[in-house]
């Protein structure tokens, strides 16, 4: 199994993408955005300090193994980033600003500072396109093979910003669909977990994964949060990753989650009709 803290490839022929197998017809595909704090051998560190890259400005830490664990246990595919999202962010929208961020956490990114538009199209199409594509070719392949599938991605943040303690132990993020959000955020506080409702972020971003892949197909998803001091050694995410699969099995069997339906988005964009169709 890899390491989600596993060094830079030593090469820059690398799959930007990490494809883990599973049925096409579980009805759940696992994403991971941010699952690696590798970068291609030519970017170096971007000119950070090792320590820099151990941080959350590089990845979500604890995040992979989540992923992994839970695709496992549902037998369903996953498909999680193979770099750093200091090179690019899989989760911000094509034409974002911070699409490759030239500060982080109030950190200074070298590597990137001279990133112009010629480099940022060499970096999308290097990695952020091959990223997204896999995500969209899962989904249909799913979509034909089985139940309409629902998509969780599964992320992780810091326990505190900028001195303020953050309180929740999970933050379900979603954006208008309340289909698997709410009943979710209800679950896992009963199970005893302090759970943020679009906390400790907004689900509502346009362009993100989950906004152009499964909002846009009227699909039923959500990004789960996981405090990072919970999950920090592949033992505790594990340990956390099985008590959200017992959350999420008796949720992922309502009929009412497998069904394409169309919620107005709260980016302000909003798609009616089946991009299968299109």
């Amino acid at each position: 199994m890899r390491d989600d803290r596993s060094a830079a490839p030593a090469h820059d022929a690398f799959d930007p993408v990490e494809q883990i197998a599973g049925r096409d017809d579980a009805g759940v595909l696992f994403v991971c955005d941010h699952a690696t704090n590798a970068l291609p051998r030519s970017y170096g560190t971007l000119g950070l300090e090792p320590a820099d890259l151990g941080r959350h400005i590089a990845y979500d830490i604890g995040a992979a193994w989540i992923t992994r664990r839970l695709a496992a246990a549902f037998e369903a595919p996953a498909i999680l980033s193979t770099f750093s999202r200091l090179l690019i962010d899989p989760n911000r929208g094509a034409d974002d600003p911070t699409l490759v961020p030239k500060l982080s956490d109030r950190r200074i990114i070298p590597g990137n500072e001279a990133a112009d538009d010629v480099e940022v199209a060499r970096r999308r199409e290097a990695f952020w396109w091959p990223y997204r594509r896999a995500i969209s070719a899962r989904i249909e392949a799913m979509l034909k093979s089985g139940p309409v599938p629902i998509v969780i991605s599964i992320h992780s943040f810091t326990p505190s910003w900028r001195g303020d303690a953050r309180p929740w132990e999970v933050g379900i993020l979603w954006d208008s669909d309340p289909r698997f959000a709410l009943p979710l955020i209800a679950a896992l506080a009963a199970d005893g977990l302090v759970t943020g409702d679009n906390e400790p972020y907004d689900g509502a971003l346009i362009g993100d994964t989950l906004d152009e892949e499964v909002t846009r197909r009227g699909l039923a998803g959500l990004l789960i949060e996981t405090r990072q001091d919970l999950i920090n050694t592949q033992d505790k995410a594990e340990a956390l990753a099985d008590r959200l699969a017992g959350v999420l099995r008796p949720l992922l069997a309502r009929p009412e989650l497998h069904q394409v339906t169309f919620y107005p988005s709260r980016t302000g964009r909003f798609q009616s009709r089946d991009p299968r169709q299109e």
